[in-house]
Order: C-alpha cells, then structure tokens, then sequence
C-alpha cells in the first residue's frame, strides 16, 4: 500500500472554515501534520453578522487532537491581514484553500446592486486578495499550491444565480492563469467544483441528502491537489458523494464560412450552422494557444488556397487544436538539399579555428592535402537549413517569433566520415514540444542522406522564449539527453583563442544573424557587442578532443552532445576541459578571462581503432543482415500498403557485432506504403531491437526462438514490446532468401 500523504512542516491556510467543507479540509490537513490558519468571518450563509466562535471552535478541535492551529476573523477582503495570520503566527504559506463564500439567491430580474456586489466582493475579489497576498511568498520559496472553489452554477448556470454563477465561472478563469504564472515557480492552481452539505445548503437538502453529500468526500481531493508530489496544474474537478470527475472544454470542428477577399454574411452562416454546432469528433482545447493557433491555420487555409468553399471544415486546424502539440509532433518540414565543396568545408574549418600554426589541421584546410576530409562538425552546416530557412515559422499549432528564439542543446551522430565534396538530401521533422515553463522547446530531428545513405544526424534543441507555461509536458524520451562532466579534475586542458574577426567568418558558413556582427542589433539582444555563435564554439570544442583523443582521425568521430550555456565573444579565449571514459570524451568549454563555462554538460563518442569499419553502418556489406533487410525490401515493394494495414508499426533495428552497433536498418510498416531502409526511424520507432548479427540470422532461419532471445537477454527491446509479435509474420514471409 502506498504510505500517507503527509503534510508535516507546511502551513495550510483554509478560509471560510468555521463549518461545512472548509472545516473538513481544516481538520484533514491537520491530521496529517499541517500547521492550519482556520479562517471565518462567523456571519451566515447571507454574509449576514461576524463572530469568533465559528473559527474557534474548529481551533480547539484541530488542538484538542495533538495538531496545530490559528483563527483569523477578517474578511477575505482584507486579504493580507488574513495572510499575515499564517506569516506570524508560523513563518510562512504554503497551501490556499479559497472557500469562503454566501449566497444572495435571487431571480435575474430581482438582483439588486448590492447582491451583484457582496457576490463578486467574497467569491471573485475574496479569493483574489488572499491569494495575491500570498504569491510572492510562495515565488520566493519556489513552493505553493492553491485551490479555487468553482461550482456546478458557475459551470452549467442555475436559476436564480446569476449573481453567484458569474463569480464562480470568474474564479475559474482566475486559476487557469494563475496556473500558467504560477507554474515556473512549482505554483499550481487547480479548481474544484464541489456538491457537499454546508451552511449555504442545509436549508434547501434534506438531511438523507445531506449525509450522503458530507464534505468529508470533497476533503480527500482537495488534500491531493495539495500535496507537494502532485502534478495537476490547471485542471478543473467536480466532486461529490465519493466521485470526482475532471472536466475540460469541448469545441466542434466548425465551418469557414468565407472565402477570401470576400464578405462574410449571415446566409453563409445560416447554411453552415448544422455543421457549425456538430460535435462529432470535437476538438478537446486545453489551452489558448490551441485556439488561436488554430484560428491561425484557418487565416493560412483561406489565404493560401485563394478561397474556400463554405461548407468545408479546416481539418488542419482541427487536428492541431485536438491534442496540444501533437498537430507540431511528427510535422515534416519541406524535404532540402545542402551541396558543398572544399571551398565550403575549408570556410568551415577555419571559422571554428584550425589553423596552419597546427600540421595536422592542414588536412582540413587544404585541398591539396593527402588526407583532406570535412571536420565532423561540418555536419551541423548541411542540416542547419530546416533552422535558419524560416521553416519554424510553418509548423503548425506553433506561433514562432523567429526574434525570440535561442539554440539551447545540439547533438550531431555520424554514420560514415562526411565525403570532402557533395550533394546531401535531408529531411527535417519535430520530433516533440517540451514546456519548460519560461519558454518551449522545440526538438528538432535532421536526417541527411547521399542517394539512400544515411550519412548524419542532428537533432537541434530550439528554445522560443516566452511562450511555455501552458501545460504542455517537460520531458521526452525523444530528447538526446546531455550528460554532467565527472567530479574530478580534467584528464586535458586545450585553449585558443578566438579572432576578434571569428563570427565575421563563421558567418560565412551560412548563419546569417545580424547578432553575430551587427552592434545596433546585439544591443538589441541585450548584449554590449555582437556574440560569437553557439555552434562556432561546439566547433572549436569538437576540434579539441578531436585533436586530443584521436589524432585528428575524423573516422573515429561518432557523436557529439552539448549543453550551450553562455555567450562568448570574439577575441576571447576557449578553453575546453576534458574527461576521458573509456570511448566517451566528456567535456567543458570556459571563456579564461571570465572562467564561464559556455558549454556545459557535453561529450563526444568516439569509435575505438580496432572497430572504425565495424561502427560504420555503410560498411555492413559483410554483415549477413544487410542481406535479409534488402530481401525483405524487395518482398515489400508490391505488398507493402497491405502489410501496412496489418502492422502499423515502425521497428527499428540495431545489429550489433562484436559488441558494438554495426548497422542500423528501420522497418516502417506504418505510413504509406511502407518502407525499408538504413539507418534510424525517421522521427520515431514504436519498437527498437537489439541483436548480434549473428543472432539475427539465427531468429530469421528459425534456428532461435525470439522469446527465448527476449529472455535469455540475446534480444533487446523497447517501446511497444507487444507490438514486435507482428515481426514473425514478416519475418517468416518476406525474409527468406
């Protein structure tokens, strides 16, 4: 059984809980070590009177049974006189549980000024006061969590509560900000809509009815809403009678109902009103990004196609509001081609600083040379278009000021060394959308091909500042994770020192960024003078270990992670501090002068000497696999859309030799009409095998149970494990040789 929630050393401040559900929450917040503020002001369910007694009885009640408490009497007008009570009387506020409220029940035509008035005063600006006065308390110590008190008026409307209805509903907009404000700050706002017996109900219930709607059924909800290992934030509960249900908005699909450069007129409304209020397969919006971004999609479809027919429902908009970002997740950016010759690989090179003062960088700088090859990193200059070609701006469900974006992380895998000259095909897709709170982060997978080969991959990590904190998730196991340097001193220290010309000329590799040279723009970023770019530093970095660990050998070169922490400026000095694990070179990269660190939790994977052509999967010709991959390619081709339809899944395989991974070969059997090819799941597998090439030929040729493989540890795999009972159908018919 999992062990109690507990509460011990948090301070819990509950208004209106001399009776009814704030004196339920009171009693089960102490019982399970809260300090309690019991407030009330002791009038009746009108608002009518104060008195002491109401909050001074729960007191006793809370002491009599070993906890801790206080009363307050004010009015939760006077929200910081009520808070003040907690900060005095305990030191601090950690929990708000807005409750307090009366009724002035009366038809719309009858409501006076003053019912309208106390109404909105205790429910709306009550709940309002008392929370601001807690807020920054709760932002200094990065903790708090605070109920609003909804109910089924406010949600549904109810006769004669006009009045009553609009405060709560008002609440209920309150939380919903208060929980994207509040959310970097681990501040969560939740609203309940509660049906339990109190002062404001006992004269229109029944006592049966009463007892089966004890607020002891609302209490236990509230208390998990309000526990530290909580995770809802924003979300709305009806509760009552031992049932909770979450609620959410529901918006149909819709109809445009104007074409452009034309009026828009009721008769067109008219004639789409059926399909205007169709709720068939309707859109569930969880935020207001959804909605506009939405709208947006709609603007683009009108604009774009040159007109739209009336009755047509934008599916696109439909599909990106459906889910938050699932309408972004997966979106495939235009297919592009990056061509390069030495010229453009020896411009990289010297930007990120090799240099004729260092022999071995001649191979990178001069065409004549016997050994000339690409530095590795020149893989992020091919993938880079799908970023700096505006295509950020097109993904839809995303609204992107392209002047409030940062690269945040970047990782770059190499299947093969880059050829010295080419012609590379790649494909751009988003692999997720992680909130971070103070920002979004776009993950971005970039696959680049020569013909079918796959060659590199990167995957730009972008954040967009200011536009997170709307309740997206903020991890993904899509994320190539960076990794912290170990806790000893560096194995090797290299330094250069940068040009005060260096982002003039890495610049010419194709980041354009007026930031990077022009003052009147970097002053505009904030900066005293233009920054070097983040990925001229990686370069350097790259070039470091390179240089270090394996002797400028680019075939030894897997992959690189890093973390960019701060900017660096031209004419300073690099420093780059490293660790070696075994293949794994962990690194640092400093500015000397200021001891920054600038790249931060990063490392380069390098392939062992005796296994270059084994890591390569462009050399698995001699692997038996390869064989099997291609048949089963061929067999597909004429049969493909209908295996597709069986299956739906993409497998991704990873065949290992000799401990290590040799090739990589995907199966999608999910999208079009299928698909074999080399290299990694273009966006995401549903199940990834591990196996030795020579147990993979055993499993083909029946000679090796897959189960026993599974649990024998031969076989690995993960994702959608189940869905891997498909393969034996697709081995068993289509890789026969």
């Amino acid at each position: 059984m999992n062990s109690p929630l507990r509460f011990d050393g948090r301070v819990v401040l509950v208004t209106g809980a001399g009776g009814g559900l704030g004196r339920a929450y009171a009693l089960a917040f102490a019982e399970r070590g809260a300090l309690v503020v019991v407030n009330d002001l002791g009038g009746d369910f009108k608002g009518v009177g104060k008195g002491s007694a109401a909050a001074d009885k729960v007191v006793e009640e809370i002491r009599r049974k070993g906890g801790k408490a206080v009363a307050n009497y004010d009015s939760v007008e006077a929200g910081e006189k009520v808070v003040k009570t907690a900060l005095d009387a305990f030191g601090r506020i950690d929990i708000v549980v807005n409750n307090a409220g009366i009724l002035r029940d009366r038809s719309f035509a009858r409501i006076s000024d003053e019912d309208w008035d106390i109404i909105h005063r205790v429910h709306l600006r009550g709940s309002f006061q008392v929370t601001r006065a807690a807020w920054d308390h709760m932002k200094k110590q990065k903790f708090g969590r605070i109920i609003m008190t909804s109910s089924a008026s406010g949600i549904y409307g109810n006769f004669g509560q006009a009045n009553y209805s609009a405060a709560k509903l008002g609440l209920l907009g309150l939380a919903n900000t208060l929980a994207i404000e509040g959310k970097k700050n681990n501040i969560h706002c939740n609203t309940i809509a509660p049906t339990a017996g109190s002062r404001m109900t006992q004269t229109v219930m029944p006592d049966d009815v009463l007892e089966a709607l004890k607020p002891d059924y609302v209490a236990p909800l509230v208390l998990w809403l309000c526990h530290e290992s909580c995770e809802e934030n924003g979300g709305l509960f009806e509760v009552g009678a031992g049932w909770i249900g979450k609620l959410r908005w529901e918006r149909s699909l819709g109809a445009i109902v104007r074409q452009k450069n034309q009026p828009m007129t009721p008769e067109a409304v008219k004639a789409n009103w059926e399909k205007i209020c169709d709720f068939e397969n309707a859109n569930k919006l969880r935020t207001i990004q959804e909605s506009t971004g939405s709208l947006m999609e709609v603007l683009n479809k009108i604009n774009s196609d040159g007109g739209v027919s009336t009755n047509h429902t934008s599916h696109a908009a439909s599909s990106t509001a459906t889910s938050g970002f699932d309408g972004a997740i997966g979106h495939k950016l235009p297919q592009f081609s990056s061509a390069y010759t030495e010229l453009e690989a020896i411009m990289y090179a010297l930007g990120v600083g090799a240099s004729v003062k260092e022999p071995k960088d001649m191979k990178f700088i001069y065409e004549g040379d016997s050994d000339f090859s690409c530095l590795p990193t020149f893989g992020v200059i091919i993938a880079q278009k799908s970023i700096m070609g505006g295509g950020l701006a097109e993904i839809p469900g995303l609204s992107i000021n392209l002047a409030k974006i940062l690269h945040g992380e970047q990782y770059l895998e190499l299947y093969k060394p880059l050829p010295r000259a080419g012609k590379l095909n790649c494909e751009a897709v988003v692999a997720d959308v992680l909130d971070k709170g103070s920002g979004l982060v776009i993950l971005m997978d970039v696959y680049s091909y020569s013909g079918k080969e796959l060659i590199c991959y990167n995957q730009f990590s972008i954040f967009v500042v200011g536009s997170g904190g709307i309740g997206g998730k903020r991890k993904s196991d899509k994320v190539k994770e960076a990794v912290a340097v170990p806790n000893r001193r560096p194995d090797a220290v290299l330094t250069d020192t940068t040009s005060l010309n260096q982002a003039a000329l890495y610049r010419l590799s194709g980041d354009w960024n007026p930031l990077h040279i022009d003052p009147n723009f970097a002053s505009l970023g904030g900066f005293n003078r233009p920054i070097l770019h983040g990925l001229c530093t990686f370069g350097f970095s790259a070039r470091h270990v390179l240089q270090r660990f394996a002797d400028n050998d680019v075939s030894r070169f897997k992959a690189i992670k890093v973390r960019f922490a701060k900017p660096v400026y031209p004419g300073q000095t690099l420093q780059t501090e490293m660790w070696k694990e075994g293949n794994r070179i962990h690194f640092q990269t400093k500015t000397q002068e200021t001891g920054d660190i600038v790249i931060s939790n990063a490392y380069v994977d390098l392939v062992p000497t005796s296994d270059v052509l084994a890591k390569t999967p462009s050399q698995g010709g001699d692997l038996q696999s390869t064989l099997v991959f291609e048949e089963i390619g061929r067999r597909l081709k004429d049969v493909g859309h209908e295996v597709v339809k069986q299956v739906k899944a993409v497998f991704e395989w990873h065949i290992t030799k000799g401990g290590d991974t040799a090739a990589k070969w995907t199966i999608d059997l999910k999208n079009a009409t299928g698909e074999v090819y080399q290299g990694p799941a273009k966006g995401s597998a549903d199940v990834t095998i591990t196996l030795s090439d020579e147990d993979f030929m055993d499993v083909v040729l029946g000679k090796l149970d897959p189960q026993k493989a599974f649990f024998s540890g031969k076989l690995k795999a993960r994702g959608n494990i189940m869905l891997s009972q498909k393969l034996q159908m697709i081995l068993k018919d289509y890789a026969k040789l």
